[in-house]
């Protein structure tokens, strides 16, 4: 259960982010949320009830920490990051991608993450009592990619090394890290999906979506779990998406 946990949410001004705020604002959790863009967070945070919120860019590692230290000034504790932050790069075949959308997918993506889970952990290792929980936000395509998306999926395989890195290093020190990967939820993000997506044979294919509510519920049961257990990688998907087989 919640019993005023602190969690901190990335990329809280739309999509997933902003609905898992509100839902673990409702849940009875203290929310913490950042975002670029400030009227939308404001927007978030009033919805959420969230009992702190800044922006925040998370690429600048100096930033990340900033926010970081404002949260324990406030709170005095972290119990759950929800390292949620993150872009797409237009579609393109790997020979054209330019190496700046490269290194702006990896900025936000990959080092973001790594700021976050870090800036996150050191909190927790040193917070009494110790402990708590990283929930790192992978995709289906840390797994498999789709087409003319190498950077992205490059990034969410990172993710996945990553989490697995966390959850050994943590087990010192009380703090337990998993993965949750999504597909197709129904968000702003996603809207095109449902008039086409590039499938791999080349065709255009729509692809069934899911209410972003199912991920709430789910990012909620992870968060909500004593930390003497870990979910450490769950997919909540589309059930007729065209993962399964995807190719």
């Amino acid at each position: 259960m919640a019993d005023g946990k602190v969690v901190v949410i990335s990329g809280a001004t739309s999509g997933i982010g902003r609905a898992t705020a509100i839902g673990l604002g409702q849940a009875g959790y203290r929310v913490a949320i950042l975002g670029r863009r400030q009227a939308e967070l404001d927007a978030t945070a009033e919805a959420a009830g969230a009992a702190y919120a800044a922006t925040c860019d998370v690429s600048d590692p100096d930033a990340v920490q900033t926010y970081f230290d404002a949260v324990l000034n406030q709170f005095g504790r972290v119990d759950v990051l929800f390292n949620n932050a993150g872009m797409f790069a237009p579609q393109a075949n790997f020979g054209e991608i330019e190496v700046a959308s490269w290194r702006q997918m990896v900025d936000v993506n990959l080092n973001g993450a790594f700021y976050m889970a870090r800036a996150a952990f050191r909190a927790m290792r040193d917070q009494n009592p110790q402990g708590g929980r990283i929930i790192n936000n992978g995709s289906i395509s840390a797994y498999v990619p789709r087409p003319g998306a190498a950077a992205y999926t490059a990034t969410k395989h990172a993710i996945t090394g990553l989490t697995k890195a966390i959850s050994l290093d943590g087990r010192a020190f009380n703090i337990a890290c998993g993965q949750i990967d999504i597909g197709n939820t129904a968000t702003d993000m996603t809207a095109t999906m449902t008039s086409g997506s590039l499938q791999a044979n080349g065709t255009l294919q729509p692809e069934p979506t899911f209410d972003v509510k199912h991920v709430v519920d789910a990012i909620q049961y992870m968060s909500d779990l004593p930390l003497e257990a870990n979910v450490q990688f769950m997919t909540v998907m589309a059930s007729a998406m065209p993962y399964i087989g995807r190719g």
